[in-house]
């Protein structure tokens, strides 16, 4: 493996080391192995290791880690600092964090159960390393890490995960997988090398490539060479997305796109661009890639003071009789912005009695499907802890043993959808609008149109909420600053160049932006003409335009425009805003009949000559209805509008002569409308008892999701146990592996003395042997845990169980020559047997050969004796 020279590690002492966080379960320790043999001293990366353990034993990891690397394995402490080249970790019962650079451990909350260390883990290296920050998932079960990944990899951070197909249990890798959150993906023997491969080739990119930095000076016209692969990725991107990026600011492409190509070890933009078109699914990832997601509960505490305290008190104090405010979170990513607000905003209700019967409806919008998705499930790692108060987290979501889930009241509050700030109509009559930090990636051209955008969208008197690094720039005349620190500023009234109304009805492509004209071309505007014009319309429409209606596909009122009393009046009892139901005698049948038609036609349906009943004779009206088909906040509502007309001498003549007639005709017509309504009103009913049954099946489901989350809790829980087990079987398996070895390395040290051994235990049975003491004593495998007293001997030493419990019960040796019946003679050695622990746990017998001795002396004392 190549070890790492970049411009991380070159030769400051000072520099932190580079921090790898490594994750691991159910089959993680031949994993680890696997990994470690592979890191080579010399690289500059500290290792830090997160493995589920049996939380009531103690565990042998970094031993056993130790035997697989040169590095030196250390079981991590509380306030211990990282060191390049060392590898740390876990202890049992504990939870890992980095802060600074310094290990921190904590007690888990719950003495068992589901745990999730790994995502803490990578979640403290996500804000303790950000881009710097490198982690690995390996074998195990669950989805523990998937989390942390995606905080790791949404600050530009390396993410790397074990090849599912090469994992004893594949269930982590799988779910990193699956979330789209890993940039390698290898076995783990190759995973070292892929990720100081990484270091190295992003070390290279010091400066931003030459088409990058000059991108926003050429047209995208220029055939200029070095240009050429850049477009080329955009319009991939473009194609693919339906976004162009060419207006992202030049260091954030820089940024982005390096991480991808030295991710792949590419290391020229047209060989980058080659690899896009022949890898799909390269350009999905590059376009998740350029969508920063990087968000947080309640970021900027001081923001979100100044709105509890002052500005949304202020926003509810000034329009006392509107019942909903209407805010809109531009670029909301997984929602935590929209979700602070919302309950803020609940906050702020509860506190001041006056508004509890008012709400906010908040509008949150981003481009990235997937972060869209997670917003609306409202669900959050345990992480958020950090962010959230211990009292909002009991108020305002449920906890989990793993996860916060957001209290349904406030998810009703905010409507997440998918919506690009530039190419598609903003919301509008906005009391408060929020985009943090989205601006600083774009390019001023993009900036400058996005601001009168905004002005656009806010009420008179709302309020836009900007990054900490963002501003209005020449818009001041748009916007006052309410706290400029704070990036709070107030949409101006009647401001001197205002956005003209027809801003929100174009949005060409984002490549026929032109750029900026000089600000002494901008102070020449016609727009407090178009402001009066304006003005003079809304009261024409006020005054002079006739009474209508606007009513939906349910034949409810939602919109009148006009005195409409003659036409439409209260039925008794409850109240109902059915249009049906409130139109007066003389227009309903012709209406019913008219609205059918109009319905089955693009064109508007006109009725002539209707007579109403007015409070001193009737009248005569022309009424037109029309339903809309465009635009589409309108499409499916019928407009309803009634003119009244003089009535004609002539055609009162004519009536009075078939007087007689209209009244049998009339009464008819009034028996079928009675019935009419009352077929309505069953309708009514029906679909209120409909409702009802709906409301229960809903409540039952909810019990249903209820019972259902729990069972997966408790299948959490299981499944953690048992990787606990898994991990505690690897460990002891490895033991077994140790005593073995043992075993047969004193096995053979024994035979290699040739020398005759006995091992007795308390009781005198036999525990183990040597096999030259088997060629004394008849002994065999089988023995083994037979009394000593049972065994034949060729020793002429009846004494020798007597001996042996003398030195047990005195722990002195004792040590005699003993013959045996075929003439040879034994030095017999009698000691304690002690163990590590200084306990007496058996005797050892020695036999060593003395014949040799014996016949020499022998032979000697013959010669003194002649």
């Amino acid at each position: 493996m190549d070890s790492l020279t970049g411009a991380d590690q070159a030769g400051d002492s000072s520099t932190p080391p580079r921090i790898v966080g490594i994750g691991a379960s159910a089959g993680g320790l031949a994993a680890l192995e696997q990994f470690l043999e592979q890191v080579t001293p010399g690289s500059g990366l500290a290792y830090v290791v997160v493995q589920h353990l049996d939380p009531t034993q103690k565990a042998l990891l970094a031993e056993l880690l130790q035997r697989a690397t040169k590095l030196p394995v250390r079981e991590a402490e509380n306030g211990m600092r990282v060191e390049a080249d060392s590898v740390y970790v876990i202890p049992s019962n504990t939870e890992l964090t980095v802060v600074d650079g310094v290990l921190h451990l904590n007690t888990p909350a719950e003495p068992r159960g589901l745990r999730l260390p790994i995502n803490i883990l990578f979640s403290s290296l996500a804000r303790d390393q950000g881009e710097r920050a490198i982690a690995v998932i390996l074998s195990g079960m669950g989805s523990d890490g998937t989390l942390g990944l995606q905080a790791i990899r949404a600050l530009g951070g390396l993410t790397v995960v074990q090849q599912p197909e090469s994992a004893q249990f594949d269930s982590m890798p799988k779910s990193a997988i699956a979330a789209g959150c890993a940039d390698i993906i290898a076995p783990p023997a190759e995973l070292p090398g892929r990720i100081c491969a990484y270091i190295t080739q992003a070390s290279k990119r010091v400066e931003p490539d030459a088409a990058l930095t000059s991108m926003v000076q050429i047209p995208q016209t220029s055939s200029a060479l070095p240009m050429d692969p850049l477009l080329s990725i955009f319009r991939l991107l473009q194609q693919r997305t339906r976004y162009d990026f060419s207006v992202y600011k030049p260091s954030t492409l820089h940024r982005r796109i390096s991480r991808r190509m030295a991710i792949h070890g590419i290391d020229t933009l047209a060989m980058y661009e080659a690899f896009m078109r022949q890898n799909v699914q390269e350009i999905d990832l590059l376009f998740k890639e350029l969508l920063i997601g990087v968000t947080s509960f309640f970021r900027d505490a001081a923001v979100w003071q100044q709105l509890a305290d002052f500005t949304l008190p202020e926003l509810l104090a000034r329009q006392p009789t509107e019942q909903k405010l209407r805010a809109w979170v531009v670029g909301c990513s997984t929602g935590e912005e929209a979700y602070s607000l919302a309950i803020i905003f609940a906050e702020v209700v509860q506190r001041l009695s006056l508004y509890r019967e008012h709400t906010l409806q908040i509008f949150a919008t981003d481009l990235n499907p997937d972060a869209i998705a997670m917003a609306r499930r409202g669900i959050y790692p345990a992480s958020i802890s950090a962010d959230v108060s211990p009292e909002r987290l009991a108020r305002f979501f449920s906890a989990h043993d793993s996860y916060y889930w957001i209290n349904k009241d406030i998810r009703d509050t905010v409507l997440f959808a998918q919506h690009n700030v530039v190419l598609d109509p903003p919301f509008t009559k906005l009391d408060l609008l929020s985009c943090r930090n989205l601006m600083i990636y774009f390019d001023a051209a993009l900036q400058r149109k996005l601001l009168p955008l905004f002005y656009y969208s806010l009420r008179p008197g709302g309020v836009l909420l900007l990054g900490s690094s963002e501003t209005v720039g020449r818009f001041k005349q748009l916007f006052a600053p309410i706290e400029s620190k704070l990036r709070l500023y107030l949409r101006q009234e009647n401001a001197p160049g205002a956005v003209p109304e027809q801003l929100a009805k174009s949005f060409p492509p984002l490549s026929k932006i032109k750029k900026e004209l000089p600000m002494s071309l901008l102070s020449h505007t016609t727009q407090p003409a178009e402001n009066l014009q304006t003005a003079a319309d809304k009261v024409l429409l006020q005054v002079y335009a006739p009474a209508a209606v606007l009513v939906n596909n349910a034949g409810d009122i939602v919109y009148i425009s006009g005195r409409t009393g003659k036409y439409l009046e209260p039925a008794a009892g409850k109240a109902n805003w059915n249009f049906h139901a409130m139109v007066r005698e003389g227009l309903r049948a012709p209406l019913i009949d008219a609205m059918k038609q109009a319905i089955n036609q693009s064109e508007p349906v006109q009725l002539h000559g209707l007579q109403v009943q007015g409070s001193a004779n009737k009248q005569s009206v022309d009424v037109t209805v029309q339903v809309f088909r465009e635009p589409g906040a309108l499409q499916g509502m019928m407009m309803i509008v009634f003119r009244d007309v003089a009535a004609a001498p002539a055609m009162r003549g004519r009536r009075k002569g078939h007087s007689v007639i209209e009244a049998s005709h009339t009464a008819e017509l009034q028996q079928y409308q009675d019935e009419i309504q009352i077929l309505r009103e069953e309708t009514r009913a029906s679909r209120e008892e409909l409702q009802s049954a709906n409301e229960e099946l809903q409540s039952t489901n909810e019990e249903l999701q209820s019972t259902n989350e729990e069972l997966t809790t408790s299948k959490e829980e299981m499944q953690s146990m048992n990787e606990e087990l898994q991990a505690i079987n690897a460990e002891l398996q490895a033991k077994l592996d140790d005593l073995a070895l043992a075993q047969s390395d004193m096995k053979n040290l024994l035979n290699s003395t040739d020398i005759a051994i006995l091992f007795l235990d308390q009781n005198l049975n036999v525990r183990r042997y040597t096999e030259q003491a088997s060629k004394i004593i008849n002994v065999r495998e089988s023995d083994i845990g037979r009394p000593l007293s049972d065994l034949t001997t060729s020793l002429q030493y009846p004494a020798l169980r007597d001996d042996a419990n003398e030195t047990l019960r005195t722990l002195v040796f004792s040590e005699k020559q003993i013959p045996t019946s075929d003439g040879r003679w034994f030095s017999v050695r009698i000691i304690p047997y002690r163990r590590l622990d200084n306990v007496i746990d058996g005797v050892v017998i020695t036999l060593v050969d003395i014949t040799a001795t014996k016949r020499l002396e022998s032979k000697l004392r013959q010669d003194l004796n002649q």
